[in-house]
């Protein structure tokens, strides 16, 4: 018998498969594992017995324990978490093992938190969708929806039975020890894939940005406190879910969250650039945390209140030189954040604000473009986002303009 659609991607709800000596606490709405004395090494490419040779001799030379190890298919290497003594300084650690020759690559793990705060067509709640008509996605629906583009949102779960996110969701995959208790029931991720691909037309609800979108739910992040609309991922989650994405062949990541600068994933997601995988991430507001908005090649993107007018992010340590006071790469587009409804769990809706949002949205609109034109290259798709984006006076931000960027690919056509 075939499954229902809801059931067969209830049945793909697998963490993926690693060598774990000591799995993290199950996933049941807690904190997550803290990882304020973990260490994350790898190891170049080579045998997985050499390996796991040299994971046993370092676990004995520096007196660690093995938390977890796994292969990161994308890049050919060797991951693997220590957790560090409590008489030791994680910090010299990653500085004793960066040198060690067998090492590739040392650091601490790091946390990261999603970015939200408080709370055309006959869907019927379309009319309060104010950010879409701030930025004229009836006009650019004319063009294109996404149609066919693969998104894989890396958040927490998605709720894949919602009724306007039925069909929407084609792969749901969890890289958090036991995630899938509350993968259906997770809000952040629900409200951002909807935002993103919510079905058009169908008498429910909403509309997303790219309705023909097709989502990929990577859970990373879990939900803290429990039930919440925060959540916090760490370095080790993402990195997991990031290397999978590039595998499935994404065309499209999102990072509704922001953190500090974390070696690992940095080089992850420069490889997904150099695959052509246009990267869209949250800004987080604060120069110590706007990462990966601050990646060279990534689109960081920052929140605006188009019912008010100007930003609701902190331009504290940046510029109108589009670099960070410390010469890191400024956001400089933003897209609405304020009051912008969309899908949680249970087939409900509710307000959210904050600038993981506005990077869903920047999402499905580069979901748009990608269907326009499917051969654009990431720095081909945020140059013509930029290009067609509108100043916010008085300051050196634009805000996207889905209509404008769709049309400036389809050959003719305004957005009146």
């Amino acid at each position: 018998m075939k499954l229902p659609r809801a059931a067969a991607l209830a049945g793909a709800l697998l963490l993926l498969g690693c060598a774990e000596t000591t799995p993290p606490p199950a996933d049941t709405g807690a904190a997550p594992p803290p990882v304020e004395r973990q260490v994350m090494i790898t190891y170049p490419p080579g045998p997985p017995q050499l390996w796991a040779r040299t994971t046993a001799d370092l676990a004995q030379t520096y007196s660690l324990r093995t938390i977890y190890s796994w292969t990161m298919a994308s890049l050919g290497e060797q991951c693997v978490v220590f957790e560090v003594p409590r008489d030791r300084s994680p910090q010299d650690l990653v500085r004793r093992l960066a040198s060690d020759p067998r090492v590739g690559s040392a650091q601490t793990v790091e946390t990261f938190q999603v970015q939200v705060q408080g709370q055309g067509t006959n869907d019927p709640y379309a009319h309060l969708q104010h950010g879409s008509q701030a930025i004229r996605l009836d006009q650019a629906h004319r063009w294109a929806t996404g149609k066919g583009v693969k998104i894989g949102v890396v958040d927490t779960g998605v709720d894949f039975d919602h009724p306007d996110l039925r069909g929407r969701v084609v792969k749901a995959q969890s890289f958090v020890d036991q995630g899938e208790r509350t993968f259906t029931t997770d809000i952040h991720g629900t409200a951002v894939a909807g935002l993103i691909a919510a079905s058009a037309n169908n008498d429910v609800g909403i509309v997303g940005v790219a309705p023909g979108a097709e989502i990929y739910a990577l859970k990373a992040c879990w939900q803290q406190p429990a039930a919440s609309r925060e959540a916090v991922c760490n370095s080790y989650t993402l990195a997991k879910a990031v290397d999978f994405a590039i595998t499935q062949g994404v065309q499209i990541l999102n990072f509704s969250l922001a953190g500090p600068p974390d070696p690992l994933l940095g080089r992850l997601i420069a490889h997904a650039l150099s695959r052509g995988i246009v990267v869209v991430a949250a800004d987080g507001g604060a120069p110590s945390r706007d990462f990966p908005a601050s990646c060279q090649g990534v689109l960081g993107i920052m929140g605006s209140d188009d019912l008010r007018g100007g930003l609701t992010v902190s331009m504290e340590g940046k510029s109108a030189s589009g670099k960070t006071a410390d010469g890191k790469t400024l956001s400089t587009l933003a897209a609405p954040s304020v009051d912008i409804l969309t899908t949680v769990p249970h087939g409900s809706y509710d307000f959210f604000s904050g600038s993981s949002l506005a990077a869903a949205q920047v999402s499905g609109i580069a979901a748009l473009l990608l269907e326009k034109s499917p051969k654009l290259t990431p720095a081909q798709l945020a140059a013509v986002i930029r290009k067609t984006a509108r100043p916010l006076s008085p300051s050196a931000i634009a805000q996207v303009d889905a209509c404008a960027a769709v049309a400036s690919l389809a050959g003719g056509g305004g957005c009146g």
